[in-house]
């Protein structure tokens, strides 16, 4: 039997577009909460929830804003992110998510990469100031008048919009926006609303560029209102249910998995606070009685360890999800076990295929959950390939490829990069290696190009950090690959100790022999308090292992 499954095709896909959703929310489920910002102290119900981004969109249509330009916004988890997906989803724009972690050169790349006319903000976040930022870039925002910004740099941004009080000069306040367009006549909005359809490009969000400058992905209403949809199906999501979202609302997890998951089933979104904060997120679903929780690893591992766990009543949990980077088995038991999520599942995908293309039933065993990423989702069709295209068999490792709806549009303004990823068969290249086995369930064994080859032999990190994983000390781990004189590459391994632990390298490769082959032995064991990752949590294994070739004096080694 050869690696290619498709979906389920029984429930039929959404056809309709982001705004339209919004307005069906409104009407199904008007009196129910729609959306808690704890950490600005906001409710709003899904009848409010579609007033107050119909009068934001009423108010972007007045500064001039056509149908299809770019609009970013730049902040955390806020209240305001939220109203703007859905005004610009409203108002046909595309909006651009730009990573609160950037700085000024990034920011810039962005915003002319996107060719954004607006930029709505928030002031600052611990040390990032977003508006000293924008403002180097823009000296010109000081001397704005009614036409909006004319910058020399940032060409197309004519107009700052920004969250909170006290505008700066030449930045408009986000409330007055909003309050502007809560007073014009709507007939505006309800013509543009006619223009727009499902596949029209509703948002770009930008790669984390490990190599190479990031690539804006574009996606339409029908790539992440129907993503949405089937991950929020997948965790039986309704509207009773609580969903506690401490992801960033700019990536895909947030966003789509997120906030239109919700949309979509009538959950509430709660947001712990801006950032993550483990002891936040412990106490929102403590004092909302949250029935769903997302996370990547590292945010679970870090709620699990917090000094004030057991005080926390988690018991109205029984779903959510964990993904966004490889799920270790002991963390998911744990989650499982300790914070009442029988349902908890995995899901795994990729900006480029908005993001989920395979999750974990809640009713798989608890065994198939931890140890694969479930299924394919419904109406997507996958493959595994090998390095000449050709499917392989199952159980062999390939290149995962994706195809169906929510492959996305192509990279913004970069058909060539889109070409190298997207075949013209419509399949999208993952740069993953995964297995399928007989019953379809799949299993990500690595990256390609974190695949260490030692001596001509095919390692999978993945698999030996599952295997170190399970010794008693050890928090978490991270394995990759450095340079090698003699078989071109060998195993490194970073470790994070359980507090008090005393395990030393000896020990770690002594709890190796005779359980794992030699080869997949780490010839290198560095501990460490943290990972270089990415504001997603993902982790930058690239840094890892630049910083150990250079710690090692394996440079010279590797080029000699």
């Amino acid at each position: 039997m050869l690696s290619h499954v498709i979906g389920s095709i029984e429930d039929p896909l959404l056809d309709i577009t982001i705004g339209t959703a919004l307005d069906l929310a409104a009407q199904r489920w008007p009196d129910r909460t729609a959306l808690i910002d704890r950490g600005q102290d906001v409710r709003l119900s899904w009848q409010a929830l579609r007033r107050r981004s119909e009068d934001l969109a009423a108010g972007f249509l007045q500064l001039g804003l056509k149908k299809g330009e770019r609009i970013g916004v730049w902040s955390l988890n806020r209240v305001e992110w939220t109203l703007t997906q859905f005004a610009a989803a409203k108002a046909g724009l595309i909006l651009v998510t730009i990573n609160p972690a950037y700085r000024t050169t990034e920011l810039e790349f962005a915003l002319i990469e996107a060719g954004c006319t607006a930029l709505v903000l928030a002031p600052a976040f611990k040390s990032s100031n977003y508006l000293g930022m924008i403002r180097s870039l823009m000296p010109e925002m000081a001397h704005a008048g009614v036409n909006g910004i004319h910058s020399t740099r940032l060409p197309a941004l004519r107009w700052v919009i920004q969250m909170g009080p006290n505008p700066v000069a030449g930045a408009i306040a986000f409330a007055d926006i909003e309050a502007k367009g809560a007073r014009v006549d709507r007939s505006a909005l309800a013509t543009r609303l006619q223009t727009l359809t499902p596949q029209d490009p509703v948002n770009i969000q930008f790669t984390s560029g490990t190599t190479g400058s990031p690539k804006g992905v574009t996606l339409s209403h029908h790539n992440l209102l129907n993503n949405g949809y089937f991950v929020g199906k997948g965790i039986n999501l309704g509207p009773a249910d609580k969903l506690c979202i401490p992801v960033p609302l700019y990536h895909c997890f947030g966003l789509s998995m997120g906030n239109l998951a919700c949309l979509a089933h009538g959950a509430a979104m709660v947001y712990p606070g801006e950032g993550f904060d483990p002891r936040a997120t412990l106490e929102a679903v403590a004092q909302e009685r949250c029935t769903a929780l997302y996370g990547v690893p590292t945010m679970f591992i870090a709620e699990l360890e917090h000094p004030e766990f057991s005080r926390f009543d988690l018991s109205s949990l029984r779903t959510g999800i964990m993904a966004g980077s490889p799920c270790p088995i002991e963390v998911m038991r744990r989650v499982a076990r300790q914070m009442h999520m029988s349902e908890v599942t995995i899901c795994y995908g990729m900006t480029e295929t908005s993001p989920v293309s395979f999750q974990s039933g809640t009713q798989d065993s608890l065994e198939r959950r931890v140890s694969t990423v479930g299924r394919v989702h419904p109406h997507v069709e996958v493959k595994v390939i090998d390095t000449q295209g050709n499917t392989v068999p199952r159980g062999v490792a390939g290149e995962l490829c994706t195809r169906g709806y929510s492959v996305m549009m192509g990279y913004w303004g970069r058909p060539e990069q889109t070409a190298i990823v997207k075949d013209v068969h419509g399949w999208m290249h993952s740069g993953d290696l995964a297995t399928l086995d007989e019953e379809g369930f799949c299993n990500i064994v690595g990256r390609l190009k974190d695949m260490v080859i030692r001596g001509g032999e095919n390692l999978y990190p993945r698999e030996i950090e599952e295997f170190l994983h399970s010794h008693p000390d050890v928090r978490d781990v991270q394995v990759f690959g450095v340079p090698d004189l003699r078989y071109g590459e060998e195993l490194c391994a970073w470790i994070i100790l359980q507090p008090e632990a005393e395990l030393t390298e000896e020990g770690v490769k002594a709890y190796c022999v005779g359980e794992i082959a030699h080869q997949k032995i780490p010839r290198y064991v560095k501990f460490v308090d943290s990972f270089p990752m990415t504001v997603t949590g993902k982790v930058q294994k690239f840094v890892m292992r630049e910083q150990m070739t250079a710690e090692l004096g394996l440079q010279t080694v590797a080029t000699a």
